[in-house]
Parts: C-alpha cells; structure tokens; sequence
C-alpha cells in the first residue's frame, strides 16, 4: 500500500528504539536539501526562455504589423493618386472651359441654382461650444447631434483629395525618425512658421488639398489639353483600389487658434491713420444721364461702367468710380436699396461699425454674444442688421421682439426696400463689399455673414486684425482650397452658377494674366487665392475702399461668386499700382473660427432668376 509521508515527516526526531533513526533522517534530509537548487534553477530557466519567446514573438508581431500598416499606406497613395487621374479624367475632361457639358453634372446649367446649399452642405460649428457658452446648448442644437464637417458630406470637400496623403508620407517620415506621430508633430503642436495654413506651410512639406490636386491636373497633360475624356484603365483594378480607399474626413473642419487678445479694452487707445497707408481722394459716382442713341436704357444700381472706365478706375489715383448707388437721371425710377431716412442719418453717425445682412428669410438672427461685448463696444459701436421686409415679419411671427428704437438685442434693424435684384445673394453682396458706402463717417467696420454670431469684443478684433500689425483691411483664406482653379471647378461640379458665365468670367481673367496659385513662389503676393470671405475686417482707407468698388463691380459684372473675383481683383489692383502698396492681412481660417461661431442656414433660399440671367 502506498504511504504517504506527512508533512515534517522529514524532521529529526529522537528514535525511540536507539535504532539511529535520527542519523538516517538527517542522511535523508540532506539529499532531498541538495535537489531543491536544482528545481529553483529549473524554473528560472524556464521562466527566462519563456519571457525570450515572449518578446521574440511579440517583436515579430510588431514588426510584421508595421510591415503591413507601410504597404497598405503605399498601396493607398498609389491607389488614391491613380484614382484621382481616372476620376478627373473621367469626369472633368477640360480645365480650361470648366463645365461646358463636363462634369458631373453632364450638361450646361443655364437653370439658376436657387440654393447651392442643397448640395454644399456647409461644416456647421453650431454644435462645438464656446468656452462661455457655460454649457448651454446653441440655437440649432438637438440632443444627440454631431459636428456637421464638410467631409462628411463627400462633395464639398473633393478638392481635398490628396490632403491626407501628405499627411500620410509625414507619418512615414517621422517612423522613420523614430516613430513619433505625425498628429503629434504636426497637427498637436502646428507649424511655428505656418502663418496661413493648418499645421502645414505653403512651399513646405505639406500641400493642402487645392495645391494638390493643382500638381495632378498639371502632371496630366490630356486633363489640361482638353484631349481625352475617358476614364482609362483596368476596372477591375479601379474596383480594387477603390474598395482600398477608406473615408476621408477634413482634418481642420471644426478647428481653432488661440488668438492672444489684450485682456482688456481699457487700455486700448485707437491710433491715428498710418502715414504708410496710400493716399488720394477716392469720390463716388452717384447719378448718370441716359445715353442718346440707346432707347432701351434703364438705370442700374451698380450703373454703366464702360470696359475704359473698368481699366482706369484700377489706378490708385484721384478719381470718380462707379461703386454703386448710383441714379439715374432726375425722374427715374429708384436702383434699389432704399432705406428710411432715420436709419441713414444713424448710419451716418456711426465711427465703428459691426453689420450684417439677412435677405429672402434664409437665417435667423443671430445676436452677438454679450458676455464678450463690453461696455466700450456697447458705447462706441453700431450693430447694424439689414434685412428685406420678408425676413422682418417672419423674425417677429416667430417671437422675436423689436423694440421701439428698432432693436432686437444688440442689433439695430434696417429695413431694405425695392432690392435691386431678386438674387438675394447679389444683394447680400451690396452691404457686404460697400460697407464704406453705408457708413460713410465710419473708420473702421466688420462684416459678418448671416450665418455667423460674433464670440468676441469688436475693439479687441479691430486690435488684433488690423491696428497691432498695421494692416487696412483683413479676410482669412479659405479653408480648404486655395487655388482659383479649383474653386472655379467646385463651382461647376456643384452647380453653383450658369455654366457659360463661370466660363466667359474665368477666361476673361486667365487673358487678363491670372495665372495658377504656386505654393512654393517665395515672392507670391497672397498666401491663398481663395478667401473664405464670410468675415471681413477693415479700415476705412482710400485703399482698402477702392479694393472693396472694384470687387463689387467684379461681381455685379460677373457671377456673384465672390472667390472667383477675389484673387483677380487683388493682383490686378497691385499689378497696376507698384508704388502704392495696399496692407492686406490674409489670416488662416482657423483664426476667424475663434472670434466667430458658424450656424447652419435655416431654410432654402426661394430666390428667382436673376434679370441679367434671363436674356
């Protein structure tokens, strides 16, 4: 029968039969004492080997994983760069004529597009918060909401295409620096010598997406000749490289700077009129006779520029321009944008102005946030809203109270009558690009598009935009396209304007020596050819309001998209005055976000086709 020996078993007891029973216990103790070393050694070499293979496998696993993360990101960039020629070809088979029966839209939209907004879904910054916002919800806001990007949307940011796979060749050159992430690198700490872009430098390493797809379209000759309209390829390997490619989502959409305003507007101290600023007497055409040999003549509101007086009021020089406003001749009936006498005898008065502009009932008021608005501001500027009879009623039959001064809140409400032109975005254009006209006393104004609330004090702006830097007039790039070209291309592709005008416009300008926006030209005059334009900061200088009549009238001569005509404008103003510089400050968007918050719009726009279209 097996026996088992207890526990101590082992220990030396006296033998109590004097048979040496101690003697043999102490022999059996010393030869189990003597193998217990070599159990322990044992296991320890055990447990070493074991945390050998340990880490030997789990190397291998690292090593094989970072194998296939290189392989797959270069299959992807080939892909995405592949898939882009064949999605530009096959969809955009001219560059120089854009539209004319190209694109997606596969004919030439001579129907007015009575809101874009249906297709270019604005990102929205309604549901981000503002740090005083004490937590509360914002107007448009719903419980469970997300931040609406313009890459979730898909069409609004294509131009971005290849913006990621810079950003992906960064993240292979800091593994190979060490492994540190390029979101760290770039996008955590940003670029201390980016002054226009998003954590990537113009000229530098990273491309945004306008640039990038600028090289592609350069790269492919039969894109640019016009020759060629097919898509090309193996379908079979488009399927493949398609199925590779995973959403791209707009790294910058919702994103913001920190802006280092003064703490207070106490100490602020308005300073007197740069003696850098040029200067000559800019006056304004108000009233023109009708033409003898012209039976059918109407006047305008923006009046009859011939294509001589467009060239000549280019120069920065005494002269009379047309720059709206103007009447016909005694008798005529009204151009348009008439308001009541009370409300310009206010406007006349006001040194600083923060105005905006709501027409065709498209936004809600959106009131300035108080807590950011000091008593100066309260005192020392006017918050001007225009808006047409529609929006008003529709505003007060919604609960909106106006006072007996015509406030609501800190806007004063003027009303417009007898538009000058049923495209409610052409009017918008009026207030927006003559501000200077409706404030004349005004020094300095800031503009706000309707889909904006202001988040910051309207001195501190004035400071940080224009005074501390000395600059006249102050706009930020846009966020996401920064070459003509491509925003002329996002215009046809979404269906944004008559087709044959964007081409007639865009050719006028490459004749008149618009050239491709190049990010690494170190002597390029603008960082971006594309603004942003929804928030304007400007003095009131002879400069800065001859840049603001030759842009309206760029856009009442053309299409009323204001990108198209920004750049143009710009280089041709500075082209024809060498002498006579014109301080402009072309901020990155990321620094409008912080000063103001974005809301979607609230309704469609019911515009109808402009006059001028139906011909």
């Amino acid at each position: 029968m097996a026996q088992f020996r207890l526990p101590g078993a082992d220990r030396t007891y006296p033998d109590p039969h004097g048979g040496g029973g101690g003697a043999a216990g102490r022999s059996r103790r010393i030869r189990r004492s003597g193998k217990a070393p070599l159990r322990v050694m044992a296991g320890a070499i055990a447990v070493i080997l074991a945390l050998v293979l340990l880490v030997a496998f789990s190397s291998h696993l690292l090593l094989s994983r970072h194998g296939e993360i290189r392989s797959r990101l270069h299959d992807e960039n080939v892909g995405r760069k592949q898939g882009s020629s064949v999605g530009l070809k096959g969809a955009i088979p001219r560059v120089l004529r854009f539209g004319k029966g190209s694109g997606k839209v596969g004919w030439d939209s001579r129907q007015w597009d009575k809101d874009d907004r249906r297709r270019d879904r604005d990102y929205a910054e309604e549901d981000q918060k503002f740090p005083g916002d004490g937590g509360r919800k914002s107007e448009n806001e719903t419980v469970g909401s997300r931040p609406s990007h313009s890459a979730d949307h898909g069409l609004y940011n294509e131009g971005g295409r290849a913006e990621l796979d810079s950003y992906r060749d960064e993240y292979e050159v800091s593994l190979k620096k060490g492994g540190k992430l390029w979101e760290d690198d770039v996008v955590g700490k940003g670029n201390a010598h980016d002054d226009y872009g998003y954590g990537y430098g113009f000229g530098g390493e990273g491309k945004s997406g306008g640039d990038a797809v600028t090289d592609e379209l350069k790269k492919d000759s039969s894109v640019i000749s016009g020759k060629g309209g097919g898509g090309g390829g193996d379908s079979k390997t488009e399927k493949k490289l398609a199925s590779r490619r995973k959403p791209r989502h707009h790294k910058f959409s919702g994103s913001s700077c920190k802006i280092k305003f003064f703490n207070s507007t106490a100490q602020l101290v308005e300073p007197l009129e740069s003696k850098k600023f040029s200067r000559f007497s800019l006056q304004y055409k108000e009233v023109e006779d009708r033409p003898n040999d012209l039976e059918n003549w109407e006047p305008r509101f923006a009046g009859h520029q011939s294509p001589q007086e467009r060239e000549e009021s280019y120069y920065a020089r005494d002269q009379k321009i047309n720059c709206g406003f103007v009447r016909g001749p005694k008798g005529s009936p009204s151009t348009g944008f008439d308001m009541a006498e009370d409300d310009v005898r206010y406007m006349s008065r006001c040194h600083i102005a923060v105005s905006s502009c709501i027409f065709g009932k498209s936004d809600s008021l959106r009131t300035p946030y108080n807590k950011v608005v000091t008593r100066l501001s309260r005192k020392n500027v006017c918050f001007i809203m225009f808006m047409d009879e529609i929006t008003l009623q529709t505003l007060l039959s919604e609960g909106q109270k106006m006072d007996g001064s015509g406030f609501i809140g800190l806007w004063k409400i003027v009303v417009v009558k007898n538009l000058p032109s049923t495209d409610m975005r052409r009017v918008g254009k009026i207030p927006k690009f003559l501000t200077h006209r409706l404030f004349p006393s005004a020094r300095y104004s800031i503009w706000l598009d309707s889909k904006l609330r202001l988040q910051s004090d309207p001195l501190l702006i004035l400071e940080y935009f224009l005074w501390r830097k000395g600059y006249e007039y102050a706009i930020s790039n846009h966020y996401d396209r920064h070459c003509v070209w491509e925003e002329v291309m996002q215009n046809k592709k979404l269906n944004k304007f008559n087709h044959t005008l964007i081409d007639q416009q865009f050719e006028f300008y490459q004749a008149d020596g618009l050239k491709r926006f190049d990010p690494s030209d170190p002597n390029k005059l603008l960082p971006s050819y594309v603004p942003e334009g929804s928030f304007i900061v400007r003095a009131h200088t002879p400069m800065s309001n001859l840049f603001s009549c030759l842009w309206f009238n760029e856009v009442d001569h053309f299409t009323s998209r204001g990108q198209l005509s920004f750049a143009y404008t710009y280089l041709k103003l500075r082209r024809m005055n060498p002498t006579k510089p014109f301080y402009l400050n072309m901020f990155k968007d990321c620094a409008r976000r912080s000063v103001v918050k974005l809301f979607r719009h609230r309704a469609e726009d019911k515009g109808n086709i402009p006059k001028q279209l139906m011909r």
